[in-house]
């Protein structure tokens, strides 16, 4: 089986970190994305493109096993710290093939990445890893 990370992103610290461009192109090549927001966080923005895993990373310890583990999977988030530690704590369970996407989906649209958005669904708050939800 070929590497499909193989010549991609950044090895730090025995974990691979991958600009948005290289995770879109990589998505397009068979890659998940796993998305570890938490529900109230991924009603506002989702990355579009072929597939998308919402993982909540308070639950990754827990249902950790119901994660493919066939797939090359890039985790993800907000700014790219919890998604982090998804791929570290999966990296412990024994997970290959996992990638963190740096800077999470405020990079990914900061690059002109596509986003599905639903305003209805907006957040508040200042800083991207801590946004909440909006008050009615």
């Amino acid at each position: 089986m070929n590497n499909l990370f193989e010549n991609y992103g950044i090895l730090s610290g025995e974990m691979l970190h991958l600009s948005p461009k290289e995770t879109f192109d990589l998505c397009k090549k068979g890659a998940v994305i796993v998305d570890v927001r938490e529900d109230f966080m991924i009603g506002f923005k989702k990355f579009e493109v072929p597939l998308v895993l919402y993982f909540p990373l308070s639950e990754m310890n827990t249902n950790f096993n119901k994660l493919p583990t066939d797939k090359y999977m890039i985790f993800a988030d907000a700014a790219g710290l919890r998604s982090k530690e998804a791929v570290i704590l999966l990296n412990g369970k024994g997970f290959k093939n996992l990638a963190n996407l740096a800077g999470g989906i405020v990079e990914w649209e900061r690059d002109g990445l596509p986003l599905k958005v639903d305003l209805k669904e907006k957040l508040s708050g200042q800083c991207p890893c801590q946004l909440t939800a909006k008050r009615k």
